[in-house]
């Protein structure tokens, strides 16, 4: 398949560079970033054929109208290096690689503020799924990108451009239709510029769905306001923005099964059941599961710049961050009961119920809740303990005296929450010559609050705690609950905590600096220099009365990167790019065993990179082609761990080394002023250099002394298709209706590595199982009109349009030996994540 791609695309290439030569009515458009971006001086924009560096761009129009009911990252999968999948599909709960690296090792900056977790360094897309209403563009800077932030750009640079507060009065009414029950309607509205100088924008989003995959309901609600200051004639403008989207929804966060997706469910295409979700069933007539994620995290950011002078430009953006909600899941050892052992672990159901498991579960394979609750009704004798719960009934994890049941079944709630407030300063003096410079500072405070609370005592009266070493155990009744609701008390404070609590302290300074030298015609070249300090501190308020604080460490990395770009002609251009970072471990490398020992041999990661790229444009065609090679080494990883009696814990990689290179290519072409081509091809070799050894720990973060190694010399890094290419047609039917057709193939795609799986135990491996190629095609419609007198415009998206069965990622390697059964070449054994089938969305917008 790929050799027939490679050929079609260059032949496509060639054609157009031929075909270029007879001018055309219309030009290309190319959005220029600067003018739709909120208003600050510390963004970094990347231009085209000056700033040496890969960049893709996502218009806001792209944006409004193929995002639908699609996962925010999704807008970005046809983009060179850009792999992103809904993962178990909830609402949010995507991710994106970029050249192979995980969003953990992809700098996502929002108006020029990163939003990398700053512990661990994920983005949670579930928190900025008001992304969608309010983005006024992408840039994906690939590589080491042009920031001058000493963020962990390992993969790209990610940047997302919000909407200020526009100078234009007008508002817009919204609402999009989807599968399985989606409706989201949004309100907006400009007041427009006074003769004072004053504006503001506001906007309001509710959305609600039944989710594709069976028991994964959600709702949420998007809220967006900006004030703008900009007096005609002054050195100075302003602006104060506050973004968020308090949500909720139902999760797949457990892998399945291939053999599970055959054996359950009810609605099979290719004998799998896309849909087939472990996690939930009905109680009291209503949708429940035991995984529910909830969060609100509401971003205020002020901007505001200073022109100094002729020559200086001082720009300053202060933002905070107060997150609040986690995610639950159960507690309770029910797996110890043979009848409500509904979730088994290190083994899927179909093993489950062939090795003669029960479990309360209806025909079709969902949970029995209301069985479920009934049996432990009738089944759990009432507390005849020392504390005042006579005659109620109890459940623990682990205590078993006075009738409290420890194989009972609760929902906890795992709470994430954080406050963080930051901020970045930058000085540019361009004195109209040939050299330019910045210097810039960014703080940032962050403290992170980890603990558990009981949610839901589902059949009981309360839960007895165990495990608090600051009291000697406690009852906790339903009235010391948690709702898990994003606009409700989170428990930080005045509510029991379960399991663990403690508290994460990173503080962060980094400084900056960059020279650009340019002779305004054909040569431009720059040189970045960055250093920042990282300090991480821990407080355990449940598990170390005598050690609650520990010390304080302290890591310093930084980066040189630079590149040049000379424009060969008016068309044609090179540039290169090479650079070094050393960045900061994460915070789970600094607390290995999530206690407060330092682990004082945590070491930098170390990065190295080089790029060359070519560019080609003319009034109707543009090419740009680069190749990249990027060593990553020194890594550490953490993982969850499942043990074999049901408990769970963490499993920590270190000394993990890879080396990434590949070609990327993309193209567009307006045939005529209605017919316009656009193509994409991605071609990475992505592989580890070494094997690497890990460590296993319990549930209660003590170490076990187990340690294993992975043997992955040479074994492809999974999670991300290596090969992508992608082919799009945008026909104008008529002036004010448009078609469009997407198709996009991916190979070379490889399944996640897992310790508990042993693929990796032996040095003689068969290497990361490779997955089944698959292609998807998407078809978009467009109207653009009046409707009493104001702009109208319908938009329909229909995603995976020919209903493709294909697996999106997996997480284990089994490999198919002679006895094994077989889905598309494939153990039925291996866990993986399968892609939604077709799936629909109708827009439609009405501004005045």
């Amino acid at each position: 398949m790929k050799k027939l791609i490679y050929s079609l695309c260059f032949s496509f290439v060639a054609v157009a560079a031929f075909a270029q030569e007879e001018e055309q009515e219309k030009e290309i458009v190319t959005t220029d970033l600067e003018e739709v971006v909120v208003s600050s001086g510390v963004i970094d924009v990347a231009k085209e054929r000056q700033t040496p560096v890969a960049l893709s761009t996502v218009s806001a129009e792209l944006i409004s109208d193929r995002v639908g009911n699609q996962e925010f990252p999704e807008i970005m999968n046809n983009t060179p290096g850009v792999y992103a999948t809904k993962q178990g599909g909830g609402y949010g709960d995507s991710r994106i690689t970029v050249r192979g690296f995980s969003q953990r090792n992809t700098a996502f900056l929002i108006n020029g503020q990163p939003v990398n977790d700053m512990e661990n360094g994920w983005v949670y897309w579930s928190n900025w799924q008001g992304l969608t209403d309010v983005a006024s563009g992408i840039q994906i800077q690939r590589g080491l990108g042009s920031s001058s932030l000493a963020v962990p750009s390992v993969g790209g640079t990610v940047s997302i451009f919000t909407k200020s507060a526009e100078k234009s009065e007008g508002g817009k009414f919204s609402v999009t239709m989807g599968n399985d029950n989606y409706l989201k309607t949004s309100v907006s509205y400009n007041t427009g510029q006074n003769d004072r100088g004053w504006s503001s924008s506001f906007l309001l989003s509710k959305w609600s769905g039944d989710g594709y995959i069976y028991n994964t309901s959600g709702a949420g609600t998007t809220y967006f306001a900006s004030v703008g200051y900009s007096p005609e004639d002054s050195d100075h403008s302003m602006n104060f923005t506050v973004l968020g989207a308090g949500q909720w929804h139902h999760q797949r966060d457990v892998w399945v099964s291939i053999r599970d997706y055959q054996n359950f469910g009810k609605d099979h295409k290719d004998g799998i059941d896309r849909r087939w979700n472990s996690n939930g069933g009905v109680l009291n007539g209503e949708e429940f599961s035991m995984r529910r994620n909830f969060y609100n995290k509401p971003l205020a950011t002020f901007n505001w710049d200073w022109e100094v002078n002729d020559f200086m430009t001082l720009s300053t953006s202060l933002y905070g961050s107060a997150g609040r909600g986690g995610g639950t899941g159960p507690r309770g050892k029910n797996y110890y009961n043979d009848e409500t052992d509904i979730l088994p672990y290190r083994k899927d159901l179909t093993e489950h119920y062939t090795e003669g498991g029960n479990g309360l579960r209806n025909t079709d394979g969902f949970i029995d809740f209301d069985g479920i609750l009934n049996y432990y009704k009738a089944n759990t004798q009432p507390y005849n303990g020392d504390l005042p719960y006579d005659g109620k009934l109890v459940a623990s994890n682990g205590f078993s005296d006075d009738n409290v049941n420890n194989a009972g079944l609760i929902r906890r709630a795992s709470m994430n929450s954080h406050d963080w407030v930051g901020g970045i300063m930058k000085l540019k003096i361009d004195k109209g010559g040939p050299l330019r410079y910045e210097l810039g500072i960014d703080l940032r405070d962050y403290t992170g609050y980890h603990y558990r609370a009981l949610n839901d005592l589902m059949a009981f009266d309360a839960y007895y705690s165990t495990g608090n070493k600051n009291s000697a155990g406690m009852i906790i009744n339903s009235e010391q609950t948690i709702k898990a609701d994003p606009f409700n008390n989170t428990g930080l404070t005045g509510t029991p905590k379960i399991d663990y609590f403690n508290v994460g302290y990173v503080k962060w300074t980094g400084f900056n600096a960059l020279v650009e030298y340019s002779n305004d015609s054909d040569f431009s070249a720059v040189l970045q220099l960055g250093s920042s300090n990282q300090k991480y501190q821990r407080e355990d308020l449940f598990d170390q009365p005598a050690n609650s604080l520990s010390d304080e460490k302290s890591m310093t990395g930084g980066y040189i990167k630079g590149g040049a770009n000379y424009n060969i002609s008016d068309s044609s251009n090179i540039f290169f790019n090479a650079g070094l970072i050393e960045t900061q471990p994460n915070f789970d490398a600094i607390f290995p065993n999530y206690a407060n020992t330092i682990n004082n041999d945590a070491e930098n990661e170390e990065i190295s990179s080089f790029e060359l790229g070519y560019g080609y444009r003319s009034s109707n065609f543009k090419l740009n082609v680069n190749v990249y090679n990027t060593v990553w080494g020194n890594r550490f990883i953490s993982r969850g761990y499942d043990f074999a009696d049901g408990s769970e814990g963490t499993v920590n990689f270190s000394g993990i080394e890879s080396v990434h290179q590949g070609l990327e290519l993309e193209t567009t072409y307006y045939v005529n002023s209605d017919l316009k081509l656009k193509g994409m091809i991605s071609a990475g070799d992505w592989s580890y250099t070494k094997d690497f050894t890990a460590t296993v720990f319990d549930e209660n973060q003590n170490p076990t002394g187990q340690e294993d190694t992975l043997y992955v010399k040479d074994a492809k890094v999974g999670d991300a298709g290596q090969f992508v290419a992608y082919f799009e047609l945008d026909y104008n039917i008529f002036d004010n209706l448009s078609i469009d057709l997407g198709y996009r193939m991916v190979d070379e795609l490889y399944a996640d590595y897992s310790i508990e799986d042993g693929a990796f135990a032996n040095a003689d491996n068969l290497g990361a199982l490779k997955l089944p190629s698959y292609a998807l095609a998407d078809l978009g419609l467009t109207y653009s009109g009046n409707l009493f007198g104001n702009g109208f415009r319908a938009r329909l998206n229909v995603n995976n349009l020919l209903d493709e069965v294909y697996i999106a990622e997996s997480n284990s390697n089994y490999h198919a030996e002679s006895d094994s059964q077989l889905w598309n070449g494939v153990d039925t054994s291996n866990y993986v994540w399968f892609g939604f089938g077709r799936t629909m969305n109708l827009s439609l917008s009405y501004s005045f």
